[in-house]
């Protein structure tokens, strides 16, 4: 099989991988994808030092993943970086603020750091969503009898909102919750004519993967949305869509995810829009 020629054939060829790697490699391949850019930039030795591995176990992972070489390896990562001809808007807040303490707790600050990073998050997401897998998802979408939605924690307001949307696009649509302890059951609905979509970011929730496991085993097209591709649900997923975070912080954002979605719902309404005479089982 031929080495991965794009960023996102990459990223999912080490998600696949993940579990045969050896836990060095893991190491090597945790930094790769949550550093893309360094990757496409620093020399073997220089990563070699950051990630705390020896420089012949980078070329290692590289061999592992099919290429030849780091040199080869590295060109995939740099496909990938795209020069802004201006800064983010993320840059110019934080320019505009340079001479503030951004840890000064006045409300304005806080608020004021929270839309620099949420901006960043919007940016980011833009330029590493894959428009074909938006175009997979709706089409899976579009064919379902009935979306199902399953999210636990702070990833329940995205589903909750998907649910929202579908049902405003008259579409069968049902969100699961964990009370009473019965989701695992209520999962049994869900046939192969149907769809689930799941939201899920870490620390993931023991019974959201448990869920993605089950769906994907019994052949139900399964769309994620998550923020790491070396997570439990790139397996599983018959679409993925990995987030990431503009950075770490405490409070993560729930801008980028709530805009995906969004932009989700309102793609599938044009495409059933386009088709107005058609009939089917779908609609309430």
């Amino acid at each position: 099989m031929a080495a991965p020629s794009t960023y996102d054939d990459l990223s999912a060829h080490i998600a696949r991988r993940h579990d045969k790697l050896s836990a060095r490699l893991r190491t090597i391949a945790a930094f790769a994808v949550q550093h893309p850019n360094d990757v496409a930039l620093s020399t073997v030795s220089v990563l070699a030092k950051r990630i705390g591995v020896q420089p012949s176990a980078i070329v290692r992972f590289a061999n592992d993943l099919g290429y030849g070489g780091f040199t080869e390896m590295q060109q995939v990562f740099r496909t990938r970086l795209v020069a802004p001809t201006m800064p983010s808007y993320r840059e110019r807040i934080s320019q505009l603020r340079s001479a503030k303490d951004g840890q000064s707790g006045q409300p304005g600050d806080v608020l004021a750091e929270f839309v620099a990073d949420d901006i960043a998050s919007l940016e980011n997401m833009y330029r590493h969503v894959p428009f074909d897998r938006l175009e997979k998802a709706i089409s899976i979408l579009a064919g379902a009898d009935t979306i199902y939605l399953f999210a636990q924690g702070r990833s329940f307001p995205v589903a909750y909102y998907f649910d929202y949307g579908l049902t405003r696009l008259d579409l069968r649509s049902h969100c699961f919750d964990s009370v009473g302890g019965l989701v695992l059951q209520r999962m049994r609905a869900v046939t192969r004519k149907d769809a689930m979509i799941i939201v899920s970011f870490k620390d993931y929730a023991a019974d959201v993967v448990e869920v993605a496991a089950d769906i994907a085993k019994r052949g139900i097209p399964l769309i994620v949305i998550t923020d790491n591709p070396l997570g439990p649900y790139a397996k599983f997923a018959t679409v993925c869509f990995e987030l990431g975070e503009a950075r770490y912080r405490p409070f993560r954002s729930l801008v980028a995810p709530i805009c995906l979605a969004q932009s989700i719902v309102v793609a599938l309404g044009h495409r059933l829009a386009a088709r107005p005479g058609e009939k089917n089982g779908r609609r309430r």
